[in-house]
């Protein structure tokens, strides 16, 4: 058994699907729109086969601004402790919040976590 994907709704599709593609070399499928429903949403694909669903529906708007019950991030591992400072760097760089350097944790995990487009907390592992 595998998990098939994840989902997120987010405020800005497109700016989403950007953010990912760039940072996280996601594929991303053409778009989906049920007109009906007025959802729109992209499967985005990771190289290792990992999916992430992006979605965006009018009346699914609003925000927590506090930790909450539920899924708290979503992680990548880049592979080197390098490439965990590089990515966070660049991603700092281009005005994204990292809300945790880059560091060893007490777990044994070297990782940092930055906010995506949408304050979503993405971990970025070796």
């Amino acid at each position: 058994m595998k998990i098939e994907h994840l989902a997120l709704w987010v405020k800005d599709l497109g700016a989403a699907k950007i953010f990912y593609e760039t940072y996280f070399e996601a594929q991303s499928n053409e778009l989906y729109h049920n007109p009906i429903k007025k959802f729109k949403s992209y499967f985005l694909t990771f190289k290792e086969g990992a999916r992430l669903e992006i979605m965006e529906r009018e009346d699914v708007n609003q925000q927590s601004s506090t930790e909450i019950l539920g899924w708290a991030h979503i992680a990548f591992s880049v592979g080197s402790k390098e490439k965990v400072d590089e990515l966070t760097n660049k991603l700092i760089s281009d005005g994204y919040t990292c809300t945790s350097q880059p560091r060893l944790t007490g777990d044994g995990y070297y990782e940092s976590v930055i906010e995506d487009p949408e304050k979503n907390l993405i971990e970025i592992t070796v």
